[in-house]
């Protein structure tokens, strides 16, 4: 019996009108998703950035050359709004790490580019980073895995 099962007892004494049921996944979600994101950012520390910054440049780099996207795809593309996008790129451009240029395409639009340095930031981040996934789930058989990802596929929240 772990703790969500324990709170799942309590409500069902509690309050036996009620189906306390989506709790056991609910729960045990928020609690993987905080030792994810724990583990993750220790990291990321490691290599003097955090997440945010891996995100954007991680996903300039997955695009293959010439490693670009606009502010909006960019967007997308990482999950993030447009207002956490430019304070990101502020940053990173001020680091060296990507930069913006006009579109030649759209006089009024920006492309960002992973610059060289960024590229190479993201390139020695990227196995540690899986080494810590990797032993996050390495409690998982690789159907397990499988599994679980379609599962939360489903869900898509």
């Amino acid at each position: 019996m772990d703790h969500v099962d324990r709170i799942l007892e309590q409500w069902r004494s509690e309050r036996p009108d009620l189906d306390p049921s989506p709790m056991a996944v609910i729960g045990r979600l928020s609690r993987v998703t905080a030792k994810v994101d724990a583990e993750l950012s220790t990291t990321f520390k490691k290599h003097s950035i955090d997440g945010s910054t891996f995100d954007v440049l991680a996903t300039l780099r997955r695009q293959g050359p010439p490693f670009q996207l606009t502010p909006a795809e960019l967007a997308a593309e990482a999950m993030i709004t447009t207002g956490a996008v430019a304070q990101r790129l502020n940053r990173l451009e001020s680091a060296g790490l990507i930069r913006r240029r006009p579109d030649p395409e759209d006089g009024r639009g920006k492309l960002v580019d992973l610059t060289e340095q960024g590229q190479a930031l993201v390139d020695r981040v990227l196995p540690d980073h899986l080494e810590t996934e990797h032993r996050l789930l390495q409690d998982l058989t690789d159907a397990e895995r499988a599994a679980l990802a379609a599962l939360l596929a489903r869900l898509d929240l």
